[in-house]
């Protein structure tokens, strides 16, 4: 008897609970009421939810300064629209030998690892685009030239000499900066340890 007193306390404390909590929420309840027809039984009741199981948002872009620039030819490049390939950034200019020297082999890279290789120079000339415009249809560049300016510098570390290139994974990570000249090996090895080839 004592047992079944207790339980029926039980109940009748929880059920009021459940009733104190709704009276203070008494507007939010009628208008509850009128919107869906909601049952007091139920939002007392334990129910089971299930749990829909979202897509945790990826990191876009990783720790290598992003940029929109304009390109020699027209329009504009955004480094971060090249995710999903590995990246060579190229600071150069055209008065530069070392540079001049480099362009030969990216050319090269880019032909052969179109697929999985973007290579995009920053031109650092300051004067007359056109003039870089000849040197690179003289060259027969491949690949994307943009204009350079004080502020991609700063971002990335202000750059001290030329050429420095950066090589960029496939999610935005800065994986290694080289400063100065390097045969096409030398980034061809990389490439291919990067790309798992």
């Amino acid at each position: 008897m004592k047992k079944l007193m207790v339980i029926l306390i039980g109940f009748a404390v929880l059920f009021s609970a459940c009733k104190g909590k709704m009276e203070q929420r008494e507007p939010e309840k009628k208008q509850e009421k009128s919107e869906t027809n909601f049952d007091i039984g139920k939002r007392c009741a334990t129910t089971v939810v299930p749990i829909e199981k979202k897509k945790i948002a990826e990191k876009t872009w990783g720790d290598a300064p992003d940029f929109t620039l304009p390109k020699i030819d027209g329009g504009t490049l955004t480094l971060s629209d090249v995710r999903g390939k590995l990246i060579i950034l190229d600071f150069w200019a055209t008065w530069c030998p070392p540079c001049k020297a480099e362009i030969p082999s990216f050319v090269q890279l880019q032909n052969e690892y179109n697929d999985k290789l973007a290579i995009i120079g920053v031109c650092l000339d300051e004067g007359d685009p056109g003039n870089v415009k000849k040197f690179i249809e003289k060259m027969q560049v491949n690949y994307p030239i943009v204009i350079g300016n004080n502020k991609v510098v700063a971002d990335y570390g202000g750059i001290r000499g030329i050429p420095t290139t950066f090589i960029i994974a496939q999610n935005g990570d800065i994986k290694e900066t080289i400063v100065g000249y390097r045969p096409k090996e030398v980034f061809e090895n990389k490439i291919k340890a990067l790309l798992k080839l």
